[in-house]
């Protein structure tokens, strides 16, 4: 990097091919992947249906109150939710291990567990993010016209009936653009919350792209090498929403572009 792109030699596909063939590829992108889709399965229909709930009461205070307690999360740090959870887990000073020594039983380190890596960063992240992202679904519920549901009262539609053939079509196309856009950010996971909840015993589990980026890049000062690992992933997330763009126009006639 001191001698700029002009006075750098042209290494071609070097470091792509270094990155390939690289003994932690596999592992690092399996990680990627099972965290991407992980978040995908659980996180993405999570703000439907609470929109659905919320959108379901009747009590207006109580509809604001719960909506209000729900996406207030979003706004707190992920370095804020981390502590939290570590004060919770701590093998030494965690609320849950403190319950199971008054219980006699011996304490368990949650975090350097590697089968409850997986779940920690999933339901965090819901926790933080459910109730922010409801709030672009509740805004599409509020453009269906209320004639609709007048209409299938009168035909005896009940509220399963309502929710298939008039609420879902209605956000439909709300649903599309944004499962297209989380797609296309698959590889895209949130690299301050696997950091921050990482710990030496889950490197195995936890290890992707972007703390992989994070450590060769500014760690060991492979500014080259991390620049081509990251360019793989951008390379990926462009191929994987345009693909899903062309798919999703053609099914359910709802794309970006």
């Amino acid at each position: 990097f001191s001698t700029g792109i002009w006075g750098s030699d042209w290494v071609g596909l070097r470091y792509f091919r270094d990155f390939l063939s690289d003994p932690h590829f596999y592992n690092i992108l399996r990680n990627s992947l099972v965290i991407s889709f992980s978040k995908l399965f659980f996180l993405f229909p999570a703000p439907i249906i609470l929109a659905l709930m919320l959108n379901s009461v009747k009590n207006i205070p109580y509809r604001r109150t719960v909506q209000t307690l729900s996406y207030l999360p979003h706004f707190v740090s992920w370095v804020v939710v981390a502590a939290l959870i570590h004060k919770f887990f701590s093998p030494t000073i965690g609320l849950i291990n403190d319950l199971r020594i008054d219980r006699g039983l011996d304490t368990i380190y949650y975090l350097g567990r590697r089968e409850l890596f997986l779940p920690f960063v999933v339901l965090s992240d819901m926790w933080k993010g459910i109730g922010f992202g409801s709030i672009i679904y509740l805004a599409a519920l509020s453009g269906i016209d209320p004639n609709l549901y007048e209409a299938a009262n009168i035909d005896g539609a009940n509220g399963f009936r309502k929710l298939l053939h008039i609420t879902l079509p209605g956000i439909k196309p709300t649903i599309g653009i944004l499962f297209i856009l989380n797609l296309g950010g698959l590889l895209a996971n949130n690299m301050e919350q696997i950091l921050l909840l990482q710990t030496p015993n889950t490197y195995e589990v936890s290890e992707i792209l972007e703390t992989f980026i994070l450590r060769r890049g500014l760690r060991m000062n492979q500014f080259d090498y991390a620049t081509a690992v990251g360019l793989f992933r951008s390379v990926i997330s462009l191929f994987l929403i345009v693909v899903v763009n062309k798919v999703s126009r053609k099914l359910a006639d709802v794309s970006l572009w």
